[in-house]
């Protein structure tokens, strides 16, 4: 559902008690765990129990399984996920009771307005800039608070209040929440269309990072090598821009990359900073170029360029971002996030330097109709690249059915050999008898694909024993 953001922005600690509904997804629970951490009254609601409601509640955040109407009746303030529709009870009683109804985007601002906000954007590779900025920082000595899209190793949490100046964001481009944040510096990783159920157009897509841009205070730092990112420099509409990525007149400029399995090595220059190896522990390009990105936000910052190149070398990967699952039988797991043509083409580039000799086998859930619809056949043909591929069935989200979009769109494209995988709860069934010593399984998409990669390996290990 859509929820307006208010004229005036309350700090957090004027909101009373809060209550979050969808509390365990990654925007929500992180500005739970910020609230809390700043002394608010926090509780919440998800439709489902998690590992992210364990956490929470293990915080001392009271964390409910199922929608009530019930859950709300001592509350102030009550903030909504976009995910939450329009009769979920709690949102019903708000609504009934005039109690303060916020999206996130008000309620992390809310979180912030006292700090130097740095905020993160871009279609593809916020989450990992975000967080290898978070490191960077960190590696030069400051101390910053942080909100990031999801779990991230080394960090413990994907939330929390630091003791510096600087508030590290993710600012999330899906429904208009980055148009609220107003930082003092912003990143830019790329404008690939995406999210057209919102914008509707690619040119509105493009319009809004422009829009973003202009509300930044000091300056924007942009992907030198996307085109997207090109235009919105040219456009005249940032106070000033500084621009990263493996372009000859990129300012922070990468040469020499190199994937050796899980490692990713290359080349740094900027002014004052003389040419210097970066060494990162996670595989791929792309994640070269999102270091390049956080190594230049945190110059314009005014940090130490060696201590922020120190810090990078501290990231280990985010929850979903080309994340180990296990081994089993011989086979790894590999858990990805990519959803869009541009991320599924990523990452199947830093799994096959993963599977060295092995098979890349990847299993895929379109994610939403809407993106399915407009993009099914890209994706598939990016797919194409694995060694074998299996489809899951679309995981629908905030969306209805529609009997012409279907996962089927995306297999016929990935080639004739593509398996169907059916529900998700089947997929593994489908995909164990596939397999064979040395295979490199990469799950992929937004949705509840995450389960396979857990279930796959369980059943891996009963057939072996």
């Amino acid at each position: 559902m859509r929820i307006d953001v208010p004229d005036e922005i309350l700090p957090a600690d004027r909101l009373g008690r809060v209550h979050f509904i969808g509390i365990g997804g990654a925007g929500l629970s992180a500005i739970a765990m910020l609230m809390h951490e700043a002394g608010v009254d926090v509780a919440g609601s998800d439709g489902r129990d998690s590992e992210v409601l364990e956490r929470l509640r293990a915080a001392g955040i009271a964390c409910h399984a199922g929608h009530d109407a019930a859950l709300i009746a001592d509350r102030d303030t009550v903030i909504a996920s976009t995910a939450v529709p329009e009769d979920n009870p709690e949102v019903v009683e708000a609504q009934r009771r005039g109690l303060r109804l916020w999206p996130r985007s008000a309620a992390l601002m809310s979180t912030m307005l006292h700090d130097r906000r740095v905020a993160v954007a871009g279609t593809h590779g916020k989450t990992t800039t975000t967080a290898m900025l978070t490191f960077a920082l960190r590696g030069a000595g400051a101390d910053p608070s942080f909100a990031i899209g999801a779990e991230v190793a080394g960090l413990g949490t994907n939330a929390r209040r630091g003791a510096g100046p600087e508030f590290v964001v993710e600012a999330d481009e899906s429904d208009g929440a980055f148009l609220h944040y107003r930082p003092h510096l912003a990143v830019v990783t790329n404008i690939d269309a995406d999210h057209l159920d919102t914008w509707g157009t690619v040119e509105a897509y493009e319009d809004a990072f422009a829009r973003f841009a202009g509300t930044v205070d000091q300056v924007v730092v942009l992907s030198a090598d996307d085109p997207g990112c090109r235009r919105l420099a040219s456009a005249g509409v940032a106070p000033r821009v500084v621009t990263a990525g493996f372009a000859e007149d990129a300012d922070v400029r990468g040469t020499d990359v190199r994937v050796e399995g899980s490692t990713t090595r290359f080349v740094a220059s900027a002014p004052g900073l003389e040419p210097t190896e970066v060494v990162l522990a996670v595989p791929g390009r792309h994640y070269a170029a999102d270091a390049l990105l956080a190594l230049a936000a945190g110059i314009q910052l005014g940090h130490d360029p060696a201590g922020l190149v120190a810090g990078l070398a501290d990231h280990t990967g985010a929850a979903r971002r080309m994340e180990p699952k296990g081994e089993a039988a011989g086979i790894r797991v590999v858990d990805s996030y990519a959803h869009h043509p541009t991320e599924i083409a990523a990452d199947l580039a830093a799994a096959r330097s993963l599977a060295g000799a092995g098979r890349l086998v990847v299993v895929f859930q379109p994610h939403l109709v809407s993106r399915t619809r407009i993009f099914g056949e890209q994706m598939g043909r990016e797919l194409a690249a694995a060694d074998l591929v299996v489809v899951a069935d679309l995981y629908l989200a905030r969306e209805q059915p529609d009997p012409e979009v279907t996962s089927e769109l995306v297999r016929r494209a990935a080639g004739p050999d593509a398996v169907a995988g059916g529900p998700v709860g089947q997929v593994p069934s489908v995909v164990a008898p596939l397999l064979q010593p040395g295979d490199l399984v990469l799950t992929l998409g937004a949705g509840d694909v995450t389960t396979v990669g857990p279930a796959l390996l369980a059943l891996l290990r009963e057939n072996a024993g």
